[in-house]
């Protein structure tokens, strides 16, 4: 298989989770796939987002139809897992509560909010490994909010803010500011970042939230509005 991207940042080799997701396929099939796989990069890299761990189960699955394997959904989850914690979830591709590593993953089979969302993420990526590694022995800023935020949906919080914000000073201070404004019900850092997401309080408030995070921090951030999966899911776009 052959590997090309649109963002020409991105490594093509084997280190590639498409590429690794292929070399799996390939093992469980007892065959190899002549298949040139084109990469057009949407989510963010380095971002906390998961974009990699989705592109290695989008093809698995799109491998699975091509060459008529007939996998099953559990078949194509074995295969995720040793991947990467992340790649089963994006096999289920719907909400999910997700325990272990992260690889122990279960359906929410009805989830009722219809979230806006928001997210942002600044020009600079945050290396996962030196995340985890980090958190046993990191500490929390004075002034920067941590707290477990309680919601209608559940409890938002994540460990990570702690070793994240104290290296990455920036991420601490779009958390705080999305905190600031009116339209926020709740922001937290995604993975282990750089992108921090918020729940908007109303579904009109993206665009403008969004309008103000780039005069505030700069035309280089990143940024995304949209709904959470659970009702709106075919118009997700990245």
């Amino acid at each position: 298989a052959v590997l090309t991207c649109s963002d020409a940042s991105l490594p093509v080799g084997e280190e590639n989770l498409v590429l690794k997701a292929v070399r799996a396929l390939e093992n469980r099939a007892g065959r190899t796939f002549d298949a040139k796989i084109s990469l057009e990069k949407k989510i963010p890299h380095g971002a906390g987002l998961g974009g990699g761990s989705g592109n290695a189960a989008a093809t698995l699955q799109g491998l699975n139809e091509a060459f008529d394997l007939n996998l099953s959904t559990g078949e194509l989850i074995e295969i995720a897992a040793a991947i990467g914690s992340d790649v089963p979830f994006f096999i289920h591709g719907t909400v999910c509560d997700c325990t272990g590593r992260g690889e122990i993953v279960t359906p929410v089979p009805a989830f009722p909010w219809d979230l806006p969302l928001f997210m942002m993420k600044p020009a600079l990526g945050v290396p996962t490994p030196w995340a985890y590694q980090s958190w046993a022995t990191s500490r929390e800023i004075p002034g920067v909010a941590y707290v477990p935020q309680i919601c209608p949906w559940g409890v938002m919080e994540n460990g990570l803010e702690r070793p994240v914000f104290a290296k990455y000073l920036p991420l601490a201070r779009m958390k705080m500011w999305l905190l600031d404004q009116r339209e926020v019900h709740a922001a937290i850092l995604s993975g282990s970042g750089s992108c921090l997401l918020a729940v908007l309080t109303r579904n009109d408030y993206g665009r403008l939230l969004e309008e103000r995070a780039l005069s505030t921090f700069g035309p280089t951030t990143w940024t995304w509005v949209g709904h959470s999966v659970g009702t709106l899911r075919d118009k997700i776009q990245s």
